[in-house]
Parts: structure tokens; C-alpha cells; sequence
């Protein structure tokens, strides 16, 4: 199988990447407190579905629609292609 080239840096050996993440998972996180992490993550994984739910229809579409025009909103000549 040819190797990308997109994927520099890497190998193909297995032990070298069991290596880097064993490192990557036990590596000194520095200066963090490990308990407001596990807070910090707890709170994320709820608060967009928190904050959906109370979110007013009219307020759904104000920020879907800003979101749109955004995205898909009036570009210039330069842009267009």
C-alpha cells in the first residue's frame, strides 16, 4: 500500500506509535488542576444539549440564520469561484 504523503513524521512500525501514546497519555500535564479538567469536560458534554433545550424556537432561527448568511452569504467577484 503506498503511504501518503499527506502523513509526514509517521511511521508504519507499531511499537513506535504504542510508544507515542503511551507518552501522549502519561506525559506531565504541567500546571492543570485534574480536577477542574474532569469539570471542565463534564460541563462540556452537557452544556450544548442544556442549551439547546432552552432556546426559544425565535431564537434557534436567529442564530441559524446568522450562521447561514455566515456560511452562504454575499460573497464578492474574488470569492465566487
Amino acid at each position: 500500500m503506498l503511504e501518503r504523503s499527506s502523513k509526514e513524521g509517521t511511521t508504519g512500525d507499531i511499537n513506535v506509535l504504542a510508544v507515542r501514546i503511551v507518552e501522549g497519555a502519561t506525559t506531565n500535564t504541567g500546571d492543570k488542576n485534574l480536577a477542574a479538567v474532569v469539570l471542565g469536560r463534564l460541563g462540556g458534554k452537557k452544556g450544548g444539549k442544556a442549551r439547546a433545550k432552552k432556546l426559544t424556537p425565535e431564537r434557534k432561527r436567529e442564530i441559524a440564520r446568522k450562521a447561514a448568511l455566515a456560511r452562504w452569504g454575499k460573497r464578492s467577484d474574488n470569492e465566487a469561484k
